[in-house]
């Protein structure tokens, strides 16, 4: 049976107490049901991973004590996810997702076709968290809040180059084997695709390059993990 992973916001090193607080106690010992001396594994998306042993595990928090690094930290390609949020459930399958698939920081932005507003910033980095304690990685993805399109391109560095998956390239889709390495973002639009105003704005930016997804347009959630598959298997780390 494989061990319990467990985030834990704090430094990590051999031999090192580690607190608990009382949410991260109750799941081990009242949802998990783990005794003293139970032997898990940690990680805080610096420091690698470790095998910790439970020492105390109440209702009010308790302690684990660090026995050996498992696993070297292993920091994902320097690529970033900007999409717009859609239904809420699709939505935490998008940040899930972008958390497994190797993401290093994850924007939602608002278009002027966004169907949300507003979102739990805090939730879905939640969802980020646990996405990484379930496949093995030892990373987690920022979530930042959401902030406009426009905002977004105001500020940014176009040293980091923008691959748009652009739905009205229909079409084979485009080889990415031959794209310089380095900082890049994925791009991801909403359910209804991106206004004109946005779109000659996006096609004016030096630093944005459309490319097409294929011969269909592709749902918002499905988009975006088939373009970090791209991605990755083309110029990250798989």
């Amino acid at each position: 049976m494989s061990k319990v992973r467990l985030f834990i916001d704090h430094p990590l090193a051999s031999g090192q107490a580690v607190p608990l607080n009382a949410e991260q106690a109750h799941y081990l010992s009242g949802v998990m049901r783990l005794p003293a001396g139970t032997v898990i594994e940690v990680f805080n998306g610096r420091d690698g991973a470790w095998d910790a042993e439970i020492t105390s595990a109440s209702k009010r928090g308790g302690e684990l004590a660090l026995r050996a690094q498992v696993a070297p930290q292993r920091d994902p390609p320097d690529l970033w996810l900007i999409f717009a949020p859609i239904k809420k459930a699709r939505t935490d399958f998008i940040v899930e997702k972008a958390a497994e698939l190797g993401a290093a920081r994850i924007l939602p932005v608002q278009t002027d076709f966004t169907n949300s507003e507003r979102i739990r910033q805090d939730r879905l980095q939640a969802h980020a968290v646990e996405a990484a304690e379930q496949c093995g990685g030892t990373f987690v993805p920022e979530v930042t809040d959401l902030t406009s399109l426009s905002k977004l391109l105001n500020g940014w560095d176009p040293a980091r180059r923008i691959l748009w998956a652009d739905e009205s390239r229909l079409g084979p889709a485009d080889a990415l084997s031959d794209l310089p390495r380095g900082p890049w973002a994925v791009l991801i639009g909403p359910e209804g695709g991106f206004s004109p105003a946005e779109r000659q704005r996006l096609r004016d930016a030096t630093f944005v390059m459309p490319i097409s997804l294929g011969p269909r347009i592709l749902r918002a959630d499905t988009a975006a993990v088939s373009l970090l598959t791209l991605f990755q298997a083309h110029l990250g780390d798989w």
